[in-house]
């Protein structure tokens, strides 16, 4: 499909090649030259391969060999990008086509349609909830059942999905071809120049040589400069790592987070991270703000700052919106009252603590343009840079796409929430288990402990209660729900033992799950996931994907079961302030907010992590059209193909759009004759 980038509102969509172009050049020294080209070129070869095997396909459908092939270009302008109109994944190159209606249709769509087992873009889910009256959501007894549809986006299909098949030929038509489009069948596109792709691996090929480059990669089980052993052959430990979990595996040597101090990273520094995070372990780098100016991240502070652009704007925005965690529904709010709850509390219908989320302010593509201070600020704070600068990061893929294409919404983004230390179990200030398609920095700027009296100290005793008593009649069937009551009051000592809490610096408590202990997570949440709750409190009754659909946060009495019945734990930390968490693609995690926050976070995409950032783009495909993750925001493959371009000095710029004008023109002029 070409969409209209004014459709979508967002910094995520365009993939411009009419016009012009400037290649965006990155200053890579030898040795990062060597790190992208040992990393990436093995990708690059796969996605030569996909469209030399569509290519061959083509070829023996005309009956004409590869050589005689001219595959026609798309036709795309400067206001629109081009996505698979069956998975909504982003076309970065060849694809199908029907020229008459513009239904686009990916080559991995295109092989499933051929080998008969077609996933990518499922039928749309129903997604409803229900709402059963205030007092519910505290433990009291159902007003009211109300069923609140939720608007699906992304299934307006005027198509039947039944209608991608393929023919004796091997053609793809178009499914439209019976509602009137009078096209016959897809044909093969190409947004680059036709053969630009395997110009690029021949060169990255050649320079690999030259190198005497490797593609495999090899690394230790364990990190030199983590583990040191004296004398006796002891791990002395290291004072630049923490203890994160306590798994009993002797295999298991991730039990500790990499965590340097900011002020101490130096060159060498760089290595290390990278042994860490080639294993697709977080780390976590402390007191990055002492690295900055000192700008304050206050609210008011921001708030002002944030007026100030507006007035000069002639615009004036008092209402924001806020999310309330308790029943997970958006609401307005006047943006001086948020802030004033943010450091005096506020609390809800029942006099217990009510716990808001800033919803997106500012806008995300607004924020380097409505704080710009902040915005510097933030950058200056980064560690890694080389992995992190979002404009100049020599291996942070994302940097490097041309200045003429529009590029992913990656940030900076701010997280602006209440919170309090104890676990409540309904409406506690998180963000929900998820999992990101590529990797991400969060920094914790500012904190505030929100006072707790004796009365509210006592009615969150009584609450939790109630809620115990509900849970037990709803979710628990077989005793479960007597074992709850005995451990909910051993759950907050657990937590403080577990985790040391510090009351003056500790803001976020994070869990973060490995990648190779997804299957048995997602496992586990099909298994219980009917002891969840998630929208105004009411039990979950469906799931399409645990982990993708962000409606579970795991407590720490469903750790401790996790870990009984499968065996895993996540690493489990508290960022304090100043912290900057750093969380590979793929790692699935959630936090809770231990006091009212200020994070300020970023994606990037490492070469390390291409690998996953690829599975999880073709995961997001396989869900239903119409979930939230479906859409593929990244474009990671395009990522890939310019930052390689970089390496070997291959830019699109002014050679490839005059090659695609020179390709066009003799288009037009065969259309006349």
């Amino acid at each position: 499909m070409h969409q209209d980038s004014g459709l979508l509102g967002t910094k995520i969509q365009g993939y411009y090649l009419v016009g012009t172009l400037t290649e965006k050049k990155i200053d890579l020294n030898e040795e990062d030259r060597k790190h992208l080209l040992t990393v990436l070129l093995p990708y690059l070869r796969q996605l030569h391969e996909e469209q030399m095997i569509e290519k061959e396909t083509e070829a023996k459908r005309q009956g004409i060999s590869l050589s005689e092939l001219q595959v026609g270009q798309a036709d795309c302008s400067h206001e629109e990008r081009i996505y698979c109109d069956n998975c909504k994944t982003s076309i970065f190159d060849y694809h199908r086509s029907c020229q008459e209606c513009f239904f686009d249709l990916c080559l991995v769509c295109c092989r499933e349609i051929r080998q008969g087992k077609l996933v990518g873009g499922a039928e749309p889910v129903e997604f409803e909830f229900i709402s059963r009256g205030l007092k519910y959501m505290h433990g009291g007894e159902e007003s009211t059942s109300k069923k609140i549809n939720v608007e699906s986006k992304n299934d307006d299909r005027d198509w039947s999905r039944s209608s991608l098949k393929v023919t004796s030929d091997g053609s793809i038509p178009c499914p439209r071809v019976d509602g009137g489009c009078g096209h016959s069948y897809l044909e093969l596109r190409c947004i680059f120049p036709d053969d630009w792709i395997s110009e690029l691996v021949k060169k990255a090929e050649n320079m690999a040589k030259a190198y005497n480059l490797d593609d495999a990669r090899q690394t230790s089980n364990q990190c030199g400069s983590c583990f040191e052993l004296d004398g006796n052959n002891n791990n002395v430990g290291n004072e630049n790592r923490i203890k994160a979990a306590s798994r009993e595996d002797p295999s298991d040597t991730d039990n500790y987070i990499y965590c340097p101090r900011a002020i101490d990273l130096g060159l060498k520094d760089v290595k290390h991270f990278q042994w860490h995070w080639s294993k697709g372990e977080p780390v976590i780098v402390s007191n990055v703000l002492e690295c900055t100016s000192g700008l304050s991240w206050e609210p008011l502070v921001m708030w002002r700052a944030f007026r100030k652009i507006n007035n000069k704007k002639q615009e004036t925005h008092l209402a924001v919106k806020v999310i309330d965690c308790l029943d997970l529904c958006e609401g307005d709010i006047n943006i001086h009252q948020f802030f004033t709850g943010y450091s005096e509390g506020r609390k809800d219908f029942e006099m217990g603590p009510q716990l808001l989320k800033l919803k997106d302010w500012p806008p995300s593509k607004l924020f380097e343009e409505r704080l710009p201070r902040h915005c510097a600020e933030f950058i200056s704070s980064l560690p890694f840079k080389e992995y992190t600068n979002p404009y100049n990061g020599v291996l942070n893929l994302a940097s490097m796409l041309p200045d003429g294409v529009i590029k992913p919404d990656i940030g900076p983004k701010t997280y602006i929430a209440y919170g309090i230390p104890m676990e409540l179990g309904r409406g506690d200030s998180v963000t929900k288990l998820h999992c990101d398609m590529s990797d991400a920095v969060n920094v914790l700027t500012h904190t505030f402990e929100t006072p707790l009296d004796a009365d509210l100290l006592a009615q969150i005793k009584y609450l939790k209660g109630k809620h115990l008593e509900q849970d037990r009649k709803e979710l628990y069937h077989d005793g479960q729900g007597e074992e709850a009551n005995a451990e909910n009051g051993k759950i907050t000592d657990l937590e403080n033992t577990l985790l040391g809490y510090d009351s003056v610096e500790g803001g976020a408590l994070w869990d973060i799950f490995r990648r190779q202990d997804v299957p048995k997570l997602q496992e586990y949440l099909k298994k219980h996931f009917r002891e969840f709750r998630h929208v105004n409190c009411i039990p979950l009754h469906q799931v399409v994907h645990p982990i993708h659909d962000q409606t579970f946060y795991l407590t720490m009495d469903h750790k401790r079961k996790l870990k009984e019945e499968y065996g895993i734990e996540p690493w489990t930390f508290i960022q304090k302030l100043g912290d900057a968490v750093l969380i590979p693609a793929g790692c699935p995690h959630q936090v809770r907010n231990l006091k009212s926050c200020i994070k300020v976070a970023l994606d990037f995409v490492s070469p390390e992590s291409i690998e996953e950032c690829i599975r999880l783009t073709q995961e997001f495909r396989t869900l239903p059209i119409n979930h939230r993750a479906i859409e593929d925001k990244l474009e990671v493959k395009k990522m890939l193909i310019h930052a390689m371009g970089n390496v070997v000095g291959q830019t699109w710029g002014k050679e490839g759009t005059e090659l695609l004008d020179q390709k066009k023109g003799k288009k037009k002029a065969k259309a006349k004759l």
